[in-house]
């Protein structure tokens, strides 16, 4: 096949990347006056209508780029991309609705309309995806935009690098095969794809380059001698070279690539709360946890009197925990059992029908109201609304040298909800193998955390986080 076929697209990616961003705009645009004539029936589009639907669309041709939306997606799922355009568009919409506030103009404007504007261009910004997507895709089918290359390596990196590649087929890569050193594999089949030695291999691409688009190097670190003799041997032919890091028996958190003094850098564990990360992090917390603490004020008081009357002490229980890196914060919730005291250097977890727990003190831990004093532990900026839980640091003492990575958990903010508590792995852990899977599905979060994956564990713990079997 031609390279300037399987090619193609990518010699044009910043023309295609331009225009999505076109028509993202133009449906953002468009779907403002059509959501005026669902909403009125007629377009006399008044001035400030006018004015309010471009001011939207030139905040999102400001914002969406920085949300990523332009990037090339090929291996991503589709899910993800949905999850960042809907944030994105959230974003846009959020600030108009803090401009038509602080303006005090949003009498002027029909709820009904901005409704139906948010809702027809976020569905049709998700259906230009699926449209690309499956253009894309028919084209790769079709044999274009696809590329070609070789593993060196036929170990058990390689071998994982092939498998991984053939289940994302629609990525778009083709593997010709593999080069390996090893005489045994030399002639023979792995993963069903021929193993070359290097030099047949080398042959074979110096022979007809324009059938290889890139070269993969998957070989283990202490082969960066032999990586850099084959180097020397390519320095003729203008392939793309691409080192697969074999970093896979390390236990990674959030990994990824960045240079320090011009030096590249593999971060192995990681924080993803850096750079907009952090900021945005941070403004989702603030903004959230002042609404909250809005909403449920009256509650908040008729559950400090409701403390103060069932039992002898003080309204809220302060207690030492580890907070972001590890670092110990005073967290608040309020007092759920009889005043007591407990060994030094000792903390009991409680448990079912615990006789420490008052009759009020046990309504508040089913239902989760005990934790609503923490929105002020957020608003401090000591915890997130959605992280890992903090444990105590007594229980931190004695688990960390149980679980390997369980210190791990300590690289974002702690929360008040999380990833674990929303699957059901809250409570008592009274076994270490339940401690095992709360640290996992945390470290799942940090590794995967997003503003999406934020919302949608706010919105699972609206519908199952404020009652629960374990909680006690």
């Amino acid at each position: 096949m031609p390279k300037f076929k399987r090619g193609l697209l990518r010699k044009y990616a910043p023309l295609f990347s331009a225009i999505t961003r076109i028509l993202d705009l133009l449906l953002i645009f468009g779907s403002g006056f059509l959501a005026f004539q669902l909403r009125f029936g007629h377009l006399n589009i008044p001035d400030r209508y006018e004015l309010v639907i471009l001011i939207g669309t030139l905040i999102a041709g400001i914002l969406f780029p920085l949300f990523k939306l332009y990037e090339s997606w090929r291996g991503r799922g589709l899910l993800e991309q949905f999850g960042r355009i809907s944030l994105a568009w959230g974003f846009v919409m959020g600030i108009l609705m803090l401009l038509a506030f602080s303006t005090k103009t949003g009498a002027e404007f029909s709820r009904l309309w901005a409704l139906i504007w948010a809702g027809l261009a976020w569905a049709s910004l998700l259906l230009l995806r699926i449209f690309l997507r499956l253009f894309f895709n028919i084209l790769r089918r079709k044999g274009w935009n696809r590329r070609s290359l070789y593993l060196v390596g036929a170990g058990e990196l390689g071998r994982q690098v092939a498998r991984q590649l053939r289940e994302t087929e629609w990525v778009g890569y083709d593997l010709l095969g593999f080069w390996d050193d090893d005489p045994d594999l030399q002639k023979t089949q792995v993963e069903g794809l021929p193993v070359y030695s290097i030099e047949a291999g080398r042959e074979r691409l110096f022979k007809d380059q324009e059938a290889v688009d890139e070269v993969w190097f998957a070989l283990p670190l202490r082969a960066e001698k032999r990586m850099r003799e084959i180097l020397h041997q390519l320095r003729h032919s203008t392939v793309q070279v691409r080192l697969v890091p074999d970093i896979f028996s390390f236990h990674l958190l959030n990994h990824s690539m960045t240079e320090v003094a011009g030096i590249p850098v593999l971060n192995l564990r990681g924080s993803p709360m850096e750079g907009m990360n952090r900021f945005w992090k941070a403004v989702e917390d603030r903004v959230l946890a002042s609404l909250i603490l809005l909403t449920v004020s009256p509650l908040l008081l008729l559950i400090a009197l409701g403390v103060k009357l069932s039992s002898p002490g003080p309204i809220l229980f302060r207690q030492k925990r580890h907070g972001w890196d590890g670092k110990p914060i005073e967290i608040y919730k309020f007092r759920t059992m009889w005043v007591h005291k407990e060994p030094e250097g000792q903390l009991t977890q409680a448990t079912r029908s615990d006789p420490r727990v008052t009759p009020f003190g046990a309504f508040l831990r089913r239902t989760s109201l005990d934790e609503l004093p923490q929105f002020f532990n957020v608003l401090q900026g000591r915890m997130s609304i959605v992280g890992p839980r903090p444990h105590a640091v007594e229980h931190n003492e004695f688990y960390k040298e149980q679980i390997e990575s369980y210190m791990q958990r300590h690289r974002v903010k702690p929360g008040i909800t999380g990833w674990a508590q929303v699957n059901g792995w809250r409570g008592e852990t009274d076994t270490l193998e339940k401690m095992k899977k709360r640290v996992e599905y945390d470290l799942y979060y940090i590794e995967n955390w997003s503003l999406w994956f934020d919302f949608k564990i706010i919105f699972l713990t609206l519908i199952r986080g404020f009652t629960d079997k374990n909680a006690y």
